[in-house]
Protein backbone atom coordinates (compact mmCIF):
# COMPACT_ATOMS: atom_id res chain seq x y z
CA UNK A 1 0.00 0.00 0.00
CA UNK A 2 2.80 2.53 0.63
CA UNK A 3 4.14 2.19 -2.60
CA UNK A 4 0.84 2.50 -4.16
CA UNK A 5 0.59 5.81 -2.05
CA UNK A 6 3.96 6.93 -3.35
CA UNK A 7 3.65 6.47 -7.03
CA UNK A 8 0.30 8.48 -6.79
CA UNK A 9 2.10 11.38 -5.54
CA UNK A 10 5.04 11.16 -8.18
CA UNK A 11 2.05 10.88 -10.85
CA UNK A 12 0.50 14.46 -9.30
CA UNK A 13 3.46 16.24 -9.04
CA UNK A 14 3.46 15.32 -13.13
CA UNK A 15 0.14 16.18 -13.93
CA UNK A 16 0.28 19.29 -11.92
CA UNK A 17 3.94 20.44 -14.11
CA UNK A 18 1.69 21.99 -17.22
CA UNK A 19 -0.81 23.70 -14.86
CA UNK A 20 2.24 24.93 -12.60
CA UNK A 21 3.97 26.51 -16.00
CA UNK A 22 0.71 28.06 -16.75
CA UNK A 23 0.17 29.61 -13.34
CA UNK A 24 3.62 31.40 -13.74
CA UNK A 25 3.08 32.62 -16.85
CA UNK A 26 -0.33 34.52 -16.06
CA UNK A 27 1.18 35.88 -13.04
CA UNK A 28 2.64 39.08 -12.89
CA UNK A 29 4.28 39.41 -9.00
CA UNK A 30 3.29 42.30 -7.23
CA UNK A 31 5.80 43.93 -4.28
CA UNK A 32 4.99 42.16 -1.09
CA UNK A 33 4.00 45.46 0.37
CA UNK A 34 1.42 46.06 -1.96
CA UNK A 35 -0.07 42.73 -1.29
CA UNK A 36 -0.18 43.45 2.42
CA UNK A 37 -1.71 47.02 1.85
CA UNK A 38 -4.49 45.10 0.08
CA UNK A 39 -4.94 42.71 2.35
CA UNK A 40 -5.72 44.92 5.08
CA UNK A 41 -7.85 47.21 3.15
CA UNK A 42 -10.09 44.11 2.58
CA UNK A 43 -10.71 44.42 6.26
CA UNK A 44 -13.73 41.64 7.01
CA UNK A 45 -13.75 38.22 5.73
CA UNK A 46 -15.38 34.34 6.22
CA UNK A 47 -13.92 31.69 7.93
CA UNK A 48 -15.40 28.62 6.46
CA UNK A 49 -14.69 25.50 9.05
CA UNK A 50 -16.68 23.06 6.96
CA UNK A 51 -15.07 19.21 6.63
CA UNK A 52 -15.73 15.77 8.21
CA UNK A 53 -15.42 17.11 11.72
CA UNK A 54 -18.85 18.92 11.00
CA UNK A 55 -20.46 15.28 11.22
CA UNK A 56 -18.40 14.51 14.21
CA UNK A 57 -19.45 17.15 16.84
CA UNK A 58 -15.63 17.66 17.45
CA UNK A 59 -13.02 19.85 16.23
CA UNK A 60 -10.92 16.93 16.40
CA UNK A 61 -12.44 13.85 15.50
CA UNK A 62 -11.09 10.53 14.78
CA UNK A 63 -8.21 10.09 12.16
CA UNK A 64 -9.94 7.07 11.27
CA UNK A 65 -13.37 8.19 10.51
CA UNK A 66 -15.25 6.78 7.30
CA UNK A 67 -15.58 9.15 3.85
CA UNK A 68 -19.15 8.31 4.52
CA UNK A 69 -19.96 10.44 7.11
CA UNK A 70 -19.37 13.60 5.06
CA UNK A 71 -22.72 14.00 3.55
CA UNK A 72 -24.18 17.29 3.48
CA UNK A 73 -27.35 16.62 1.26
CA UNK A 74 -28.62 20.18 0.66
CA UNK A 75 -25.21 21.88 0.12
CA UNK A 76 -25.42 25.50 -1.16
CA UNK A 77 -22.18 27.68 -1.06
CA UNK A 78 -24.52 30.24 -2.80
CA UNK A 79 -25.79 30.84 0.48
CA UNK A 80 -22.97 30.70 2.29
CA UNK A 81 -21.81 33.61 -0.39
CA UNK A 82 -24.84 35.52 0.20
CA UNK A 83 -24.46 35.62 4.00
CA UNK A 84 -20.80 37.01 3.44
CA UNK A 85 -22.12 39.54 1.12
CA UNK A 86 -25.11 40.47 3.09
CA UNK A 87 -22.28 41.17 6.18
CA UNK A 88 -20.43 43.44 3.65
CA UNK A 89 -17.60 40.92 3.67
CA UNK A 90 -14.97 40.94 1.37
CA UNK A 91 -13.79 37.61 1.16
CA UNK A 92 -14.13 33.53 2.05
CA UNK A 93 -11.61 31.65 3.09
CA UNK A 94 -12.61 27.35 3.65
CA UNK A 95 -10.85 24.24 5.22
CA UNK A 96 -9.87 22.11 2.20
CA UNK A 97 -8.11 20.22 4.59
CA UNK A 98 -7.90 20.10 8.70
CA UNK A 99 -6.21 18.38 11.37
CA UNK A 100 -7.83 15.16 10.24
CA UNK A 101 -6.47 14.83 6.44
CA UNK A 102 -9.51 14.71 4.98
CA UNK A 103 -9.65 16.52 1.48
CA UNK A 104 -13.00 18.06 0.24
CA UNK A 105 -11.62 18.91 -3.17
CA UNK A 106 -10.99 16.08 -6.32
CA UNK A 107 -7.20 15.38 -5.08
CA UNK A 108 -5.17 12.55 -6.62
CA UNK A 109 -3.31 12.36 -3.52
CA UNK A 110 -5.16 10.15 -1.03
CA UNK A 111 -8.89 8.34 -1.58
CA UNK A 112 -9.51 10.18 2.04
CA UNK A 113 -11.22 12.56 -0.29
CA UNK A 114 -14.87 14.15 -0.58
CA UNK A 115 -14.94 12.79 -4.31
CA UNK A 116 -14.86 9.01 -2.42
CA UNK A 117 -17.72 10.54 -0.10
CA UNK A 118 -21.49 10.08 -0.52
CA UNK A 119 -21.47 14.17 -1.71
CA UNK A 120 -19.10 13.18 -4.33
CA UNK A 121 -18.81 16.96 -5.41
CA UNK A 122 -16.05 19.18 -5.23
CA UNK A 123 -16.63 21.59 -2.79
CA UNK A 124 -13.56 23.80 -3.32
CA UNK A 125 -15.02 24.04 -6.88
CA UNK A 126 -17.97 24.89 -5.51
CA UNK A 127 -17.16 27.85 -3.10
CA UNK A 128 -14.13 29.46 -5.36
CA UNK A 129 -17.42 29.41 -7.95
CA UNK A 130 -20.08 30.74 -5.64
CA UNK A 131 -17.70 33.52 -3.93
CA UNK A 132 -16.64 34.90 -7.22
CA UNK A 133 -20.17 35.29 -8.26
CA UNK A 134 -20.96 37.65 -5.44
CA UNK A 135 -17.49 39.62 -5.95
CA UNK A 136 -15.88 37.67 -3.11
CA UNK A 137 -12.15 37.35 -3.13
CA UNK A 138 -10.98 33.67 -2.63
CA UNK A 139 -9.09 32.01 0.19
CA UNK A 140 -8.10 28.74 1.25
CA UNK A 141 -7.01 27.27 4.67
CA UNK A 142 -4.92 24.08 4.21
CA UNK A 143 -3.41 21.93 7.34
CA UNK A 144 0.26 20.60 7.79
CA UNK A 145 -0.31 18.45 10.97
CA UNK A 146 -2.61 15.61 8.91
CA UNK A 147 -3.13 12.52 11.69
CA UNK A 148 -4.75 10.63 8.92
CA UNK A 149 -1.87 10.30 6.81
CA UNK A 150 0.44 10.21 10.15
CA UNK A 151 1.99 13.29 9.30
CA UNK A 152 2.61 13.97 13.02
CA UNK A 153 5.44 15.22 14.85
CA UNK A 154 8.68 12.60 14.97
CA UNK A 155 7.04 10.26 11.69
CA UNK A 156 7.50 12.94 9.00
CA UNK A 157 9.10 11.53 5.84
CA UNK A 158 10.07 12.70 2.83
CA UNK A 159 6.79 11.05 1.30
CA UNK A 160 4.92 13.37 3.37
CA UNK A 161 6.43 16.94 2.24
CA UNK A 162 5.80 15.59 -1.39
CA UNK A 163 2.55 15.11 -0.50
CA UNK A 164 1.89 18.47 0.88
CA UNK A 165 3.64 20.32 -2.09
CA UNK A 166 1.52 17.67 -4.45
CA UNK A 167 -2.13 18.65 -2.64
CA UNK A 168 -0.78 22.74 -2.77
CA UNK A 169 -0.16 22.10 -6.44
CA UNK A 170 -3.69 20.94 -6.86
CA UNK A 171 -5.05 23.93 -5.06
CA UNK A 172 -3.25 26.58 -6.51
CA UNK A 173 -3.28 25.38 -10.44
CA UNK A 174 -6.85 23.97 -10.48
CA UNK A 175 -9.13 26.93 -8.83
CA UNK A 176 -7.95 29.84 -10.39
CA UNK A 177 -6.57 32.92 -8.25
CA UNK A 178 -6.05 32.42 -5.00
CA UNK A 179 -5.61 35.99 -2.60
CA UNK A 180 -4.33 33.79 0.05
CA UNK A 181 -3.46 30.68 2.15
CA UNK A 182 -4.31 30.60 5.73
CA UNK A 183 -1.89 27.29 7.15
CA UNK A 184 -2.17 25.90 10.45
CA UNK A 185 -0.61 23.13 12.37
CA UNK A 186 2.86 24.14 11.73
CA UNK A 187 5.48 24.99 14.38
CA UNK A 188 2.48 25.35 17.06
CA UNK A 189 2.94 24.34 20.56
CA UNK A 190 -0.03 21.72 20.17
CA UNK A 191 1.31 20.76 16.61
CA UNK A 192 5.08 20.76 17.24
CA UNK A 193 5.91 19.87 13.62
CA UNK A 194 9.33 22.30 12.99
CA UNK A 195 9.56 24.65 10.15
CA UNK A 196 12.82 22.38 9.59
CA UNK A 197 10.82 18.85 9.19
CA UNK A 198 8.26 20.33 6.56
CA UNK A 199 10.52 22.54 5.33
CA UNK A 200 9.10 25.95 5.65
CA UNK A 201 11.18 27.80 2.97
CA UNK A 202 10.95 25.17 0.43
CA UNK A 203 6.91 25.23 0.89
CA UNK A 204 6.72 28.68 0.54
CA UNK A 205 9.07 29.33 -2.53
CA UNK A 206 6.40 26.44 -4.36
CA UNK A 207 3.71 28.15 -3.28
CA UNK A 208 5.06 31.84 -4.67
CA UNK A 209 6.19 30.09 -8.04
CA UNK A 210 2.37 29.09 -8.53
CA UNK A 211 1.25 32.23 -7.64
CA UNK A 212 3.37 34.83 -7.21
CA UNK A 213 0.78 36.67 -5.56
CA UNK A 214 -0.51 34.73 -3.16
CA UNK A 215 -0.10 35.52 0.83
CA UNK A 216 1.19 32.97 3.04
CA UNK A 217 -0.60 33.44 6.44
CA UNK A 218 0.78 30.34 9.43
CA UNK A 219 -1.15 31.19 12.48
CA UNK A 220 2.41 30.59 14.62
CA UNK A 221 1.28 33.72 16.66
CA UNK A 222 1.62 31.70 19.96
CA UNK A 223 5.32 31.23 19.83
CA UNK A 224 6.87 33.79 17.71
CA UNK A 225 7.66 37.81 18.68
CA UNK A 226 4.71 40.77 17.27
CA UNK A 227 7.21 42.64 16.05
CA UNK A 228 8.35 40.80 13.30
CA UNK A 229 6.81 38.72 10.58
CA UNK A 230 8.87 35.37 11.15
CA UNK A 231 7.01 32.36 8.85
CA UNK A 232 4.17 34.32 7.52
CA UNK A 233 4.02 37.45 5.20
CA UNK A 234 0.87 38.43 7.77
CA UNK A 235 0.84 38.36 11.41
CA UNK A 236 -1.66 36.48 12.77
CA UNK A 237 -3.97 36.01 15.96
CA UNK A 238 -6.28 33.00 17.41
CA UNK A 239 -8.33 35.19 19.83
CA UNK A 240 -9.57 31.98 21.22
CA UNK A 241 -6.15 31.12 22.45
CA UNK A 242 -5.42 34.52 23.73
CA UNK A 243 -3.80 35.84 21.05
CA UNK A 244 -4.13 39.61 20.95
CA UNK A 245 -2.80 42.33 19.36
CA UNK A 246 -1.69 45.39 20.59
CA UNK A 247 -4.07 48.13 19.02
CA UNK A 248 -1.70 50.54 20.13
CA UNK A 249 1.65 49.08 19.42
CA UNK A 250 0.64 47.12 16.16
CA UNK A 251 2.34 48.39 12.85
CA UNK A 252 2.43 45.38 10.80
CA UNK A 253 -0.41 43.73 8.12
CA UNK A 254 -2.42 41.33 10.79
CA UNK A 255 -5.03 39.03 11.02
CA UNK A 256 -7.30 38.37 13.86
CA UNK A 257 -10.03 35.59 14.07
CA UNK A 258 -12.24 34.18 16.21
CA UNK A 259 -15.71 31.89 15.68
CA UNK A 260 -19.13 33.68 15.98
CA UNK A 261 -20.13 30.28 17.75
CA UNK A 262 -18.47 28.56 20.85
CA UNK A 263 -15.98 26.70 18.58
CA UNK A 264 -14.85 26.28 14.96
CA UNK A 265 -16.68 23.29 13.69
CA UNK A 266 -20.51 22.99 13.76
CA UNK A 267 -22.29 21.42 16.47
CA UNK A 268 -25.66 20.31 17.72
CA UNK A 269 -26.18 22.87 19.99
CA UNK A 270 -25.42 25.73 17.52
CA UNK A 271 -28.94 26.39 15.88
CA UNK A 272 -30.46 27.11 19.54
CA UNK A 273 -27.64 28.43 21.18
CA UNK A 274 -27.34 32.61 21.14
CA UNK A 275 -24.11 33.65 18.49
CA UNK A 276 -22.44 36.17 19.24
CA UNK A 277 -23.48 39.92 19.61
CA UNK A 278 -24.08 41.58 15.90
CA UNK A 279 -23.09 45.26 17.64
CA UNK A 280 -20.28 44.15 19.75
CA UNK A 281 -18.72 42.25 17.13
CA UNK A 282 -18.61 45.55 14.72
CA UNK A 283 -17.83 48.27 17.82
CA UNK A 284 -15.68 46.19 20.03
CA UNK A 285 -13.93 43.96 17.71
CA UNK A 286 -13.91 44.91 14.17
CA UNK A 287 -13.64 48.36 13.97
CA UNK A 288 -10.83 48.57 16.57
CA UNK A 289 -8.81 45.92 14.85
CA UNK A 290 -9.05 47.54 11.09
CA UNK A 291 -7.92 50.85 12.91
CA UNK A 292 -4.61 48.95 14.00
CA UNK A 293 -4.31 47.70 10.02
CA UNK A 294 -5.59 43.97 11.17
CA UNK A 295 -7.96 42.02 8.94
CA UNK A 296 -10.78 40.18 11.20
CA UNK A 297 -11.87 36.99 9.59
CA UNK A 298 -15.27 35.88 11.50
CA UNK A 299 -15.52 32.02 11.62
CA UNK A 300 -19.29 30.93 10.46
CA UNK A 301 -19.64 26.85 10.88
CA UNK A 302 -22.03 25.52 8.04
CA UNK A 303 -24.32 22.70 9.20
CA UNK A 304 -24.91 19.45 7.96
CA UNK A 305 -26.97 19.72 5.88
CA UNK A 306 -24.14 21.98 4.37
CA UNK A 307 -25.93 25.30 5.30
CA UNK A 308 -25.55 28.82 7.42
CA UNK A 309 -28.06 28.04 10.22
CA UNK A 310 -30.82 30.75 10.47
CA UNK A 311 -29.33 32.09 13.89
CA UNK A 312 -25.69 33.00 12.32
CA UNK A 313 -27.50 34.16 8.99
CA UNK A 314 -29.36 36.97 10.78
CA UNK A 315 -26.39 38.13 12.97
CA UNK A 316 -24.07 38.73 9.45
CA UNK A 317 -27.12 40.63 8.18
CA UNK A 318 -27.25 42.87 11.30
CA UNK A 319 -23.40 43.26 11.20
CA UNK A 320 -24.16 44.31 7.77
CA UNK A 321 -26.27 47.03 8.62
CA UNK A 322 -24.11 48.07 10.93
CA UNK A 323 -21.03 48.23 8.99
CA UNK A 324 -19.48 48.85 5.79
CA UNK A 325 -15.92 48.70 4.06
CA UNK A 326 -15.08 52.31 3.42
CA UNK A 327 -12.30 51.63 1.65
CA UNK A 328 -8.79 51.70 1.76
CA UNK A 329 -6.64 51.75 5.43
CA UNK A 330 -3.99 54.21 5.92
CA UNK A 331 -0.39 53.04 4.36
CA UNK A 332 0.93 50.70 6.84
CA UNK A 333 4.70 51.21 7.95
CA UNK A 334 7.32 49.91 5.79
CA UNK A 335 9.12 46.12 7.56
CA UNK A 336 11.45 44.08 7.08
CA UNK A 337 10.48 40.97 4.20
CA UNK A 338 9.44 37.85 6.57
CA UNK A 339 11.85 35.14 7.76
CA UNK A 340 11.25 31.93 5.65
CA UNK A 341 14.10 30.31 6.39
CA UNK A 342 15.45 27.90 8.82
CA UNK A 343 17.59 28.77 11.81
CA UNK A 344 20.95 27.41 11.66
CA UNK A 345 21.71 28.76 15.12
CA UNK A 346 18.94 26.44 16.96
CA UNK A 347 20.50 24.03 19.30
CA UNK A 348 24.01 24.80 18.52
CA UNK A 349 27.25 25.12 21.17
CA UNK A 350 26.50 28.66 22.14
CA UNK A 351 29.26 30.62 24.69
CA UNK A 352 29.14 34.07 26.52
CA UNK A 353 30.54 36.31 29.36
CA UNK A 354 29.02 36.08 32.50
CA UNK A 355 25.40 35.25 32.61
CA UNK A 356 23.05 36.15 35.36
CA UNK A 357 22.27 33.02 37.97
CA UNK A 358 20.68 30.15 35.57
CA UNK A 359 19.59 32.20 32.62
CA UNK A 360 23.24 30.65 30.86
CA UNK A 361 24.09 30.85 27.36
CA UNK A 362 22.11 27.57 26.26
CA UNK A 363 18.48 30.11 26.43
CA UNK A 364 19.54 32.08 23.72
CA UNK A 365 19.29 29.73 21.10
CA UNK A 366 16.63 27.08 22.71
CA UNK A 367 13.89 28.05 20.11
CA UNK A 368 11.64 29.56 22.72
CA UNK A 369 11.28 33.16 22.90
CA UNK A 370 9.75 33.08 26.44
CA UNK A 371 13.73 31.83 27.78
CA UNK A 372 16.52 33.80 27.76
CA UNK A 373 20.25 34.30 28.18
CA UNK A 374 21.16 37.48 30.43
CA UNK A 375 23.70 38.62 31.33
CA UNK A 376 25.07 39.56 34.52
CA UNK A 377 25.00 43.03 35.79
CA UNK A 378 28.24 43.51 36.62
CA UNK A 379 29.07 42.61 33.11
CA UNK A 380 30.55 45.61 31.30
CA UNK A 381 30.78 44.20 27.91
CA UNK A 382 28.77 41.38 27.40
CA UNK A 383 28.64 38.89 24.40
CA UNK A 384 27.49 36.17 23.27
CA UNK A 385 27.98 33.66 20.29
CA UNK A 386 27.34 31.32 18.44
CA UNK A 387 29.88 27.70 17.71
CA UNK A 388 29.31 25.54 14.82
CA UNK A 389 31.07 22.04 14.20
CA UNK A 390 31.93 23.13 11.01
CA UNK A 391 32.50 26.84 8.71
CA UNK A 392 28.57 27.07 7.75
CA UNK A 393 27.13 29.85 5.18
CA UNK A 394 25.14 32.43 6.15
CA UNK A 395 23.23 36.02 5.39
CA UNK A 396 21.26 37.25 8.05
CA UNK A 397 21.45 37.43 11.83
CA UNK A 398 18.69 38.12 14.06
CA UNK A 399 18.64 39.16 17.41
CA UNK A 400 15.39 39.16 19.77
CA UNK A 401 15.75 40.41 23.47
CA UNK A 402 13.85 39.83 26.31
CA UNK A 403 13.02 43.38 27.04
CA UNK A 404 15.07 46.68 24.86
CA UNK A 405 18.30 47.06 26.79
CA UNK A 406 20.75 46.97 23.86
CA UNK A 407 21.54 50.69 22.94
CA UNK A 408 24.56 49.93 20.72
CA UNK A 409 26.50 46.39 19.36
CA UNK A 410 28.38 45.01 16.62
CA UNK A 411 28.20 41.44 14.77
CA UNK A 412 31.19 39.36 13.97
CA UNK A 413 31.67 35.89 12.37
CA UNK A 414 35.18 33.92 12.85
CA UNK A 415 36.91 32.49 9.75
CA UNK A 416 40.18 30.73 10.04
CA UNK A 417 40.57 32.06 13.87
CA UNK A 418 40.30 35.27 12.67
CA UNK A 419 36.77 37.43 13.92
CA UNK A 420 36.11 40.06 11.18
CA UNK A 421 33.46 42.48 11.12
CA UNK A 422 29.96 41.90 9.94
CA UNK A 423 27.89 44.98 10.99
CA UNK A 424 27.33 47.01 13.69
CA UNK A 425 23.36 48.43 15.29
CA UNK A 426 22.07 51.05 17.36
CA UNK A 427 18.63 50.73 19.09
CA UNK A 428 16.18 49.72 17.09
CA UNK A 429 13.25 47.95 19.47
CA UNK A 430 13.31 44.57 20.82
CA UNK A 431 13.82 43.04 17.42
CA UNK A 432 16.76 43.08 14.96
CA UNK A 433 17.06 41.94 11.60
CA UNK A 434 19.96 42.34 9.63
CA UNK A 435 20.86 41.25 6.00
CA UNK A 436 24.06 41.07 4.06
CA UNK A 437 25.81 39.27 1.46
CA UNK A 438 26.79 35.56 2.79
CA UNK A 439 29.72 34.80 4.38
CA UNK A 440 31.25 32.11 5.82
CA UNK A 441 32.55 31.46 9.25
CA UNK A 442 32.71 28.81 12.25
CA UNK A 443 31.77 31.04 14.83
CA UNK A 444 28.93 34.47 15.26
CA UNK A 445 28.82 36.94 18.35
CA UNK A 446 27.47 39.72 19.49
CA UNK A 447 29.64 42.75 21.40
CA UNK A 448 27.68 44.58 23.37
CA UNK A 449 28.79 47.96 23.80
CA UNK A 450 26.34 50.03 25.36
CA UNK A 451 23.00 49.28 27.22
CA UNK A 452 20.66 50.95 29.47
CA UNK A 453 19.84 47.55 32.39
CA UNK A 454 21.66 44.17 31.76
CA UNK A 455 21.01 43.04 28.35
CA UNK A 456 18.42 39.35 28.04
CA UNK A 457 18.67 38.02 24.68
CA UNK A 458 15.48 35.42 24.17
CA UNK A 459 16.72 33.97 20.74
CA UNK A 460 19.99 34.90 18.79
CA UNK A 461 19.42 33.65 14.84
CA UNK A 462 21.53 32.56 12.20
CA UNK A 463 19.95 31.91 8.63
CA UNK A 464 21.17 31.09 5.48
CA UNK A 465 18.24 32.71 3.09
CA UNK A 466 17.84 31.78 -0.41
CA UNK A 467 18.19 34.60 -2.88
Amino acid sequence: MKNVFFLRLALCMLLAMPAMVKAQVKSTAKPLATLQQEFVDLRFGMFIHFNIPTFADQDWPDPEAPVSLFNPKKLDCNQWAATAKAANMSYGCLTTKHHSGFCIWDTKTTDYNVMNSPYKKDVVREYVNAFRAKGLKVMLYYSILDTHHKLRPHDITRQHIDMVKAQLTELLTNYGEISALIIDGWDAPWSRISYDEVPFEEVYRLIKTLQPNCLVMDLNAAKYPTEALFYTDIKSYEQGAGQHISKEANKLPALSCLPINSAWFWKSDFPATPVKDPAKLVDEILVPLNKAWCNFILNVAPNRDGLIDPNAVKALEEVGKRWKNTGAMPALTPAEAPIISSNIAKFQRSNSSWSNDMNIMDFGNDDRFGSSWQSNPVVKQPWYEIIFDKDKSFNMITIVEDGSNIKKYRLEYNENGVWKPITQGEGGGRVRIHRFNRIWGGKVRILIDEFKDAPAIAEFGIFDERR
